[in-house]
C-alpha cells in the first residue's frame, strides 16, 4: 500500500528493516545509544561495531527523548542510520503524542541535512517502549505528511517496514484513513 504526495511516495511493507536499500534507515534507539533488543539490536548486530562506536564518539550523553543523532551505517545498505529516541508510554498523559510526532520529524530533517532520497522507518516505541500501535500509526503517518506537505522535494521514499502482518494491517488502515482526507 501507498500514498504518492507531491514528488514523494510513502509506501508500506512487512519485513526486516536491516535489509532496506534506502539512504536512511531509521533506529528505534534508546536515550544512552548503547544498543537494546528490538529494532536496536538487529540494526546494531547487522551493522557492526563501527556505528556503535561511532555513537558513543560523537554523542557520549546520549539522546534526548523525542529527538535523534545521525551515525554512519556500518554493514548496513542504508548510508546513514538515524537513532530516534521515542516515547516510553506512560498512559498517554506524560507527552507522549508530541514525543513522538517530535522523533519522526528529527528523522525527517535528518534527512533533508543529508540529502537523502529515501528513509525507511520502524514502528518507533510500539516495541518494549509500549507505545500502542493504534495510537502510533495515525501520528506516524500524519506527522511524515505534514512534513513533506512542508517540504515538498528533498525526499522521494518514506518507507515503514513493519515487523508483522498484524503491524502491516494497523498502518495500512492509518494510511488508508489518512487518503480518504
Amino acid at each position: 500500500m501507498h500514498l504518492d504526495l507531491n514528488d514523494c511516495r510513502i509506501e508500506l511493507i512487512q519485513g526486516n528493516i536491516t535489509d532496506q536499500e534506502v539512504d536512511a534507515i531509521v533506529n528505534a534507539a534508546n536515550a544512552s545509544l548503547a544498543g537494546g533488543d528490538g529494532v536496536d539490536g538487529a540494526i546494531h548486530r547487522r551493522g557492526g561495531a563501527s556505528m556503535m562506536q561511532e555513537t558513543k564518539n560523537k554523542y557520549p550523553n546520549g539522546c534526548p527523548t523525542g529527538s535523534a543523532v545521525s551515525s554512519g551505517a556500518g554493514n548496513l545498505k542504508a548510508k546513514f542510520v538515524f537513532h530516534a529516541v521515542g516515547p516510553r508510554w506512560k498512559g498517554g498523559t506524560a507527552g507522549e503524542p508530541e514525543l513522538l510526532r517530535s522523533a519522526y520529524r528529527a528523522c525527517l530533517e535528518l534527512a533533508v541535512t543529508h540529502d537523502c532520497q529515501s528513509i525507511a522507518f520502524p514502528s518507533i516505541s510500539t516495541g518494549i517502549y509500549g507505545y500502542p500501535i493504534q495510537q502510533a500509526a495515525p501520528l506516524a503517518i500524519q506527522t511524515v505528511v505534514e512534513f513533506l506537505r512542508d517540504h515538498p522535494k528533498p525526499i522521494r521514499l518514506v518507507r515503514f517496514c513493519l515487523f508483522s502482518d498484524a503491524d502491516l494491517g494497523v498502518y495500512s488502515d492509518a494510511l488508508s484513513e489518512e487518503k480518504s482526507q
